[in-house]
């Protein structure tokens, strides 16, 4: 029984799982995003906050102490340099999990887990919807005993704002050699249109690819971008007359 055991040890030794931690630690430092599943992540989050909040003190004691757990000379730089910058005037709090799906095989919960800051989109909607809040100011003023209030801003209402609604994801399934849980995991990763793929390279596909926990690593990316641009034209047609060239064509 693991009564008082709040430790979850991820069914490895004291040395593999430290190791496990410190490369996925490197890993979140460098490419600001991972994909794994929720029990590896929730142990990740305190594994690697604490190293943040070090990073916000540039010193060299600092700097020994973070080297001791990462053993990585690019990862500390990183950190201390962009990292730091970023959340500097962050209390904590520095990384988001996002669940996904759940994995083929062992059903394991799957998510995403990146630092907030580095996250555009979302900062960027937050932005617009903090921007569009207005407040109407009172101001109070006591003459000959009596209160009288006037309203500093136009009597004119002001317009409400409008709600910031997420455009609904394209199906990226339609794009030869993506399936169901790919289409999930690039979406996870902000490429939830066929605009947004056609803007990436095969290269950056790959990435994210190589990054999310599975098989994926194994796909070839090389066409998707160029049929996303088909795609997202609406050169249907021609599409499909490729896609039939391509091994296991499917209709677009």
């Amino acid at each position: 029984m693991r009564h008082g055991n709040k430790v979850n040890a991820l069914g490895r030794k004291t040395a593999h799982r430290a190791a496990m931690l410190s490369n996925m630690a490197i890993s979140l430092i460098m490419h600001k995003r991972i994909f794994t599943t929720v029990a590896k992540a929730k142990e990740l989050r305190k594994f690697v906050e604490p190293l943040v909040t070090k990073s916000k003190g540039d010193n060299t004691h600092n700097r020994r102490v973070v080297f001791s757990y990462l053993q990585n000379k690019e990862a500390i730089k990183e950190l201390f340099s962009t990292v730091a910058e970023k959340v500097a005037d962050r209390p904590g709090g520095y990384t988001r999990i996002l669940k996904t799906h759940s994995r083929l095989g062992d059903n394991a919960e799957m998510c995403m887990m990146e630092l907030v800051d580095f996250n555009e989109m979302m900062l960027e909607a937050k932005a617009a919807q903090s921007g569009s809040s207005t407040s109407t100011a009172k101001k109070r003023t006591r003459r000959a005993g009596k209160k009288v209030e006037a309203e500093t801003v136009s009597s004119s209402p002001a317009p409400k704002a409008k709600a910031v609604v997420a455009p609904k994801a394209d199906d990226l399934t339609k794009i030869e050699g993506v399936g169901p849980k790919i289409a999930e995991v690039l979406i996870a990763a902000g490429l939830n249109s066929f605009a947004a793929v056609a803007a990436s390279t095969p290269e950056q596909i790959k990435e994210i690819l190589d990054n999310a926990e599975g098989n994926f690593a194994v796909h070839d990316p090389s066409t998707w971008t160029k049929q996303a641009e088909m795609a997202a034209a609406g050169q249907w047609d021609e599409l499909k007359v490729w896609q039939d060239e391509l091994d296991g064509g499917k209709q677009a």
